[in-house]
């Protein structure tokens, strides 16, 4: 029966996968997966997948096969009234609520978008002790106690011995019978990531704009989980000046000055400086604007960090262009003219929700 109930699992959950992947486009749009629990389950609502069950009522109340009844009783708990309107013929939507960890959502996106593997770079690996069990041993602590060998060296001692019976089939482990798992500390490389987001919040961005980013910020985050051991965030937001929040503030705070967009590639290069090594870290930047900045002087200043300070001590720096009614876009046509053969700078046009899964697929796409 349990194998029974396992195969019936795991073809739910294949069943589920195949449905998650076939409508990951409309996820993306929507932004339905964010029903996040934890750090590492989402809950996924599926429309159209029902699961047959049996609902027993309670004992002694009256319904199908107690009797006769009468005209007008309710055959199950609730109430006699119904809601307002006339009735119908057609079904209702079911809607499930499935879990997924965040490696197998990584899995599903790596599938449909056709993601290749990152290849880690970095002079150095950060090396990290993992505990490897590694056979059985006569002495240990009690929470290492493995059963299935102690039992079989009872049974060896009573058989020996002529203890054991075939009519009374007892195993009766003594203090020599004990056995336990042995382990040794192994070391294990360890490659670390961190994102650095960036994002303009002037007033020419709003709530939209904001709610594009926080969507395809959470598939860059979980697509790369799934390649790092451990990998870090860090969000800047910049106007006119730049400054380090965390994730919540990132997302809500709207400000109306104006746009000096080398701010925030100045703090993004300090953090590096200070708290992540290019020869320790892999590092990934992204910077979501709706094109608009200050001056042209301060576009050519961007360009010149970003070929001289940025580009050389990044794996992936991606500059997204959300589009916005009072945004100019000017910034993504500078880049692209100043950048032709640039493989580390992604530049994607993020036209509205249904372009964050191209936006998506640009950006990670190249395995980097």
């Amino acid at each position: 029966m349990a194998s029974k109930i396992d195969q019936d699992h795991s073809r739910f959950r294949q069943i589920v996968h195949g449905k998650v992947r076939r409508e990951l486009k409309n996820f993306m749009s929507k932004g339905e997966l964010f029903g996040r629990k934890g750090r590492d389950i989402v809950s996924i609502p599926l429309p159209r997948i029902d699961i047959p069950q049996f609902r027993l009522a309670p004992q002694q109340q009256p319904g199908v096969g107690r009797g006769e009844g009468e005209v007008g009783q309710v055959l199950g708990p609730g109430e006699a009234e119904g809601g307002a309107g006339e009735a119908g013929n057609a079904p209702g939507e079911h809607i499930l609520e499935v879990d997924l960890t965040l490696e197998e959502l990584a899995e599903i996106l790596g599938q449909e978008l056709e993601l290749p593997r990152i290849q880690p770079k970095g002079t150095r690996d950060l090396k990290t002790t993992r505990t490897r069990f590694t056979g059985i041993s006569t002495t240990g602590p009690d929470s290492l106690r493995h059963f299935k060998r102690t039992y079989k060296q009872a049974l060896r001692r009573q058989i020996a011995t002529g203890d054991y019976s075939r009519a009374r089939p007892r195993v009766i482990p003594i203090r020599e019978d004990t056995r336990y798992r042995s382990w040794k500390e192994v070391p294990v490389p360890q490659t670390n990531a961190v994102i650095i987001y960036m994002m303009d919040v002037s007033g020419s961005m709003g709530d939209e704009q904001k709610e594009i980013v926080r969507v395809e910020s959470f598939w860059i985050d979980t697509w790369l989980q799934s390649q790092y051991k451990d990998l870090e965030s860090r969000f800047i937001i910049h106007d006119a000046e730049a400054r380090e929040v965390d994730r919540e503030t990132f997302y809500r705070t709207r400000e109306s000055g104006g746009t000096v967009i080398s701010s925030a590639y100045r703090l993004a290069m300090k953090l590096v400086e200070e708290e992540f090594p290019p020869d320790q870290w892999n590092i990934y930047m992204f910077h979501f604007s709706d094109g608009d900045n200050w001056s042209q002087g301060d576009t050519q200043e961007c360009v010149t960090m970003l070929r001289d300070e940025v580009l050389p001590v990044v794996n992936l720096f991606g500059y997204g262009q959300v589009e916005s009614p009072y945004g100019t876009g000017q910034f993504l046509h500078d880049l692209e003219a100043a950048f032709k053969e640039e493989e580390s700078l992604i530049l994607s046009a993020i036209e509205g929700r249904e372009a964050i899964y191209k936006s998506i697929k640009t950006f990670l796409g190249k395995g980097r």
